[in-house]
């Protein structure tokens, strides 16, 4: 079965029901099968866009389910009918065959965002302007860390220090 899928050619599939939702679309028929697979065409021929080829791929899974429930719903003459039918059972490799796809590419299918089963995701992270998080530890490019206890300045040769001048951090910075 996955040397069928594998050897399914995604965007002919995508080409053959787009011309099929077209066909369909003066008569009573779905009327998001159109738009789904044009932004199919779209997906599959953009090669950098992982994101875009996901969210076809849960559209064409997800609109399985909704093709059933219209067709349930709604009456149509038995050539449209017979279409719509063609569309639905073609929907089944051509997520196939994109999700294939996407493993090819490297991507991880989850809706998520997660990694497979690592649900923990990076464990260090860090805000602008130099603050770190407690897991990380000292200082970076200069600046201070949250919990690093402000050092006064060290007096220079120069002019004494005023009476209103307020401690700063190494590196912060301050208004003129």
């Amino acid at each position: 079965m996955a040397d069928f899928i594998q050897a399914l050619d995604p965007s002919k599939l995508v080409l053959i029901e787009t011309v099929l939702s077209f066909a369909t679309s003066a008569f009573d028929a779905p009327v998001y099968n159109l738009p789904i697979f044009l932004f199919g065409i779209y997906a599959q021929e953009n090669s950098e866009a992982i994101q875009s080829l996901k969210a076809f791929t849960g559209l064409v899974g997800g609109s399985l389910i909704y093709d059933i429930i219209w067709m349930a719903k709604h009456e149509q003459n038995w050539f449209v009918r017979m279409l719509t039918i063609m569309i639905l059972i073609l929907k089944v490799p051509t997520a196939l065959a994109f999700v294939t796809a996407l493993h090819q590419r490297g991507a991880q299918f989850s809706g998520l965002g997660f990694r497979g089963n690592d649900l923990s995701g990076a464990t260090v992270w860090s805000m602008p302007g130099g603050f770190t998080s407690p897991l990380g530890g000292g200082a970076r490019n200069g600046y201070q860390t949250v919990n690093d206890p402000v050092e006064p300045p060290k007096p220079t040769g120069g002019a004494p220090p005023t009476v209103n001048a307020q401690p700063t951090a190494p590196g912060a910075y301050q208004s003129v």
